[in-house]
């Protein structure tokens, strides 16, 4: 089997290390495409307006100057001389849940896998703050992704199904199994916070706040709170059939499928 790997924490980050462990538990023939840098809260965006700098840094492994997306396309189209039959993304340090999916550079890799037509899976850990220093159990994920990669992996899913895991913040041995979820609620908590430079002249940075969440049984952060693995099914349709009918009644047309 072969298997590309990529992420939006960059070439260097320890979670693509991690998952290169998971995915050499797996197959002998792994390839990474990952970002030169940090490309995180990007989503599913590509680089239309500038050129992409590919760089091999050893055999199989390069570093692409470009979007996570960019690195999924460059590795499917361009690096591979076959086709991957499984696109890994990740492991995020942190976790990508709830309203955070549609931000996140993480789950754009497995998005743009789907689309290229492999089965895809993005992978998150869940963290602790303490001191000002992100405290990440990489051990969770690394002891128990491969077995769950190995059911996954057979999975008959839907074409455009994609699947996001969640690793929650424990240890490995309080791990309480995985659990099927949908995608939670947690309240918009984005901040801008508004500085002045040498000269006066204003700049801004986006930072999170506290995240308020519903907890309700069966979401995906409920499961990381009750440490759970979160196993969500996504999808590459964002069409909203509950509501069709009504927009239709409302241009004066008939019932739609």
């Amino acid at each position: 089997m072969r298997i590309l790997l990529t992420n939006d924490d960059g070439i260097h980050a320890e979670g693509l290390a991690a998952l290169e462990r998971i995915a050499r538990t797996l197959s002998d023939d792994v390839w990474i495409v990952a970002p030169e840098t940090d490309q995180s809260g990007l989503a599913h965006s590509l680089s239309l307006s500038e050129p992409l700098r590919l760089r091999k840094i050893s055999d199989k492994h390069f570093a692409l100057r470009g979007t996570p997306t960019d690195c999924v396309i460059m590795g499917v189209r361009q690096v591979m001389d076959i086709k991957p039959d499984l696109v890994l993304s990740g492991v995020n340090s942190g976790s990508n849940v709830a309203d955070d999916v549609t931000y996140s550079g993480t789950i754009a890799g497995a998005i743009e896998g789907t689309m290229q037509g492999v089965r895809s899976f993005a992978l998150s850990q869940a963290y602790l703050y303490e001191d000002g220093a992100r405290i990440v159990p990489w051990e969770v994920c690394e002891t128990h992704a491969p077995a769950l990669l190995e059911k996954l992996m057979v999975l008959d899913l839907p074409e455009g199904t994609f699947l996001n895991l969640n690793f929650p913040n424990c240890r490995p041995d309080e791990v309480d199994g995985a659990e099927v979820t949908m995608q939670g609620k947690l309240a918009f908590n984005l901040q801008v916070d508004a500085r002045s430079d040498g000269r006066g002249f204003p700049y801004y940075w986006l930072k999170f706040g506290e995240r308020a969440g519903a907890f309700i049984e069966g979401t995906d952060i409920h499961a990381l709170k009750h440490n759970k693995i979160s196993v969500t099914p996504l999808k590459l349709d964002l069409t909203d059939y509950s509501v069709t009918d009504r927009v239709a009644r409302a241009l004066g047309y008939g019932a739609q499928v």
